[in-house]
């Protein structure tokens, strides 16, 4: 496993780059870019409360990670932790998985009156070369929606 960084700065409070991240609306039109083709929007099934688990989902809700939200703290830091996966809309935990304790964190930082977001995910050998093509494009989109007036 190793952890990768991705970089973006927004010209946006860092109150509405969360709000963008993490809208229910907002969620799947910026996570769109992870979505197979013809799967649709993912979505996002959580209370957004430390601790709580997330299933990150197809629109489906047939296949995705089952997650929790390691820390958090509002406009600033989320933090996931991956635990397993979702198959056929059953939720499987399995700490054999070399998915299994993946950290995927969020930090935003005011810089010089715009926003700096910094995703920092650990990723497999394997999956290195689709989210490094993948996270730059969600990114832009997130600053896309971000400064929209």
């Amino acid at each position: 496993m190793v952890t990768k960084h991705f970089k973006k700065t927004i010209d946006a409070p860092r109150e509405r780059v969360w709000d963008i991240l993490w809208g229910e609306k907002t969620y799947p039109e910026w996570t769109l870019v992870f979505s197979p083709p013809g799967t649709g929007a993912s979505i996002v099934e959580t209370n957004w409360q430390k601790g709580d688990k997330v299933l990150f989902l197809d629109s489906a809700k047939t296949g995705g990670m089952v997650s929790s939200i390691h820390d958090k703290k509002d406009n600033e830091f989320m933090s996931f932790k991956h635990m397993g996966e979702v198959s056929n809309g059953v939720e499987k935990i399995n700490e054999e998985s070399e998915w299994y304790g993946a950290m995927e964190n969020y930090t935003l930082r005011d810089v010089d009156g715009k926003t700096e977001l910094t995703v920092d995910i650990d990723l497999t050998e394997e999956m290195q070369d689709y989210f490094n093509e993948a996270w730059p494009k969600a990114m832009d989109k997130v600053k896309e929606l971000s400064e929209k007036n």
